[in-house]
């Protein structure tokens, strides 16, 4: 690992944080810290139907009472928006992109249709409806209106980018296979954007050089790192960590209902004390 490290943490405003947030943000805020390098905090906020800006104070209040500085501005992915956009219209230009008309219950529908329906990581892939329509009936629909998402071609992208491997900081040298995802979007009809093409272009703004995150990411670097080849930009390193769970063995999140650290703060939790164990997990 170099001498200088950057390092994020870059949680959705959609609640608040608790333990395995903490956790996270922990883990690169230390990885960061031990070579002298920077702990930066990006607020992931481009979903405007789930995202609060109360929950983005929420965010800043627990990461300070948990002892966590972080270097510079906070980032907002809602102000980058043009980012995201001319790295979109890149792809556009490539070829390697196209509308997507579909509906959720049309996806559905055809994968239930389907004897032996593909899946991926995340589920069963997209079915590939709109991706052999012709450039006027898609040009056509756009004009009308039509809503639409973007998807990424990934068979002809990682064509195009030949063979690609990313690093790991648990696995080691992983090759990259992101067909395993299918044609995921990278533009929304509600959004300008999605969680891969965002997390791609910022980082590589940002410089960041290591990514720590939890392990039920790991197979979305499948994607990334075809987007940076793609886009040209640097394949930073990645630390996958363990996901906390609770007695029951289930992950923490916020659906489930996880404790959250401003109720343990109310509770009288000693944030020192609570830092340093999970700090001694992170160890394990």
């Amino acid at each position: 690992m170099n001498a200088l490290s950057i390092s994020r943490f870059a949680p959705s405003p959609t609640g608040r944080l608790h333990l395995g947030h903490a956790f996270s943000a922990l883990c690169a805020h230390d990885l960061a810290r031990a070579k002298g390098g920077r702990f930066l905090l990006r607020i992931e906020d481009i979903d405007p139907t789930r995202c609060r800006p109360e929950h983005v104070a929420g965010i800043l209040e627990d990461l300070r009472w948990l002892g966590l500085g972080w270097d510079g501005e906070v980032v907002f992915q809602s102000e980058r928006l043009p980012l995201y956009a001319e790295a979109l219209d890149r792809l556009k230009a490539m070829g390697l992109v196209y509308p997507c008309f579909c509906t959720r219950a049309r996806i559905a529908a055809e994968i239930a249709a389907s004897a032996a329906a593909p899946h991926g990581p995340d589920g069963p892939l997209y079915p590939g409806l709109c991706r052999e329509l012709g450039e006027d009936e898609r040009a056509a629909r756009i004009a009308a209106g039509e809503a639409h998402a973007w998807r990424l071609d990934v068979a002809r992208a990682a064509a195009r980018a030949g063979p690609l491997a990313w690093h790991d900081s648990g696995a080691g040298e992983i090759a990259a296979t992101p067909e395993v995802h299918g044609d995921v979007v990278l533009a929304r009809k509600d959004a300008p954007t999605s969680y891969h093409l965002a997390v791609t272009v910022d980082d590589a703004a940002q410089g960041v050089t290591d990514v720590v995150r939890g392990q039920d990411l790991f197979a979305a670097t499948h994607v990334h790192r075809l987007l940076q080849a793609l886009l040209g930009l640097p394949a930073p390193r990645y630390h996958h960590h363990p996901l906390l769970t609770d007695e029951k063995g289930e992950r923490l999140a916020k659906r489930a209902g996880s404790p959250t650290l401003a109720s343990m703060r109310e509770a009288g939790v000693d944030a020192g004390a609570l830092a340093e164990r999970l700090r001694a997990r992170a160890k394990q």
